[in-house]
C-alpha cells in the first residue's frame, strides 16, 4: 500500500486514525504539526499528505500549498473541524487536495484514502 504522513496536533485523533490506516495496510508517520510535516517530506518519501487545516505554526492549507508546488505528485487529504476553514481550503489554490469534515470517519477516511491513491 502507501506510506502516508499524518500531521495532526491532537494526539488522540492523531494516533486513531493512524491505527486505523495501519490496518487498512499502509505504513503511517505521524507528526503533530505543519512544520514537522514540511520538514519530513523533504525526503519524497511520502504517496499522501493527511493534514489537520488548524494547527500551530504551518498550517494545513500553507502545508499543502507549499507540499504540492515542491512534489506535483503528491497527493494531499485535509481534515478540519470548521466548516469556514473547509471552505477556505476548497477555494485556495492547492490542487487535487481533498477536504474531509470533522469528526471523521474511519470507513470513510481509508475509502477516501484509497480513492486519492487510485487517481
Amino acid at each position: 500500500m502507501a506510506r502516508i504522513l499524518l500531521a495532526e496536533d491532537d494526539a488522540s485523533l492523531r494516533n486513531f486514525l493512524a491505527r486505523a490506516l495501519e490496518r487498512a495496510g499502509h505504513e503511517v508517520v505521524t507528526v503533530e504539526n505543519g512544520s514537522d510535516a514540511y520538514d519530513r517530506l523533504g525526503g519524497g518519501e511520502f504517496e499522501l499528505l493527511i493534514a489537520d487545516i488548524v494547527m500551530p505554526g504551518l498550517d494545513g492549507i500553507e502545508l499543502a500549498r507549499r507540499a504540492g508546488t515542491e512534489n506535483p505528485a503528491l497527493r494531499i487529504v485535509l481534515i478540519t473541524g470548521f466548516a469556514a476553514m473547509a471552505l477556505q481550503a476548497r477555494d485556495a489554490d492547492i490542487g487535487r487536495t481533498r477536504v474531509l469534515s470533522k469528526p471523521v470517519h474511519l470507513r470513510e477516511l481509508v475509502d477516501q484514502v484509497d480513492e486519492v491513491l487510485a487517481t
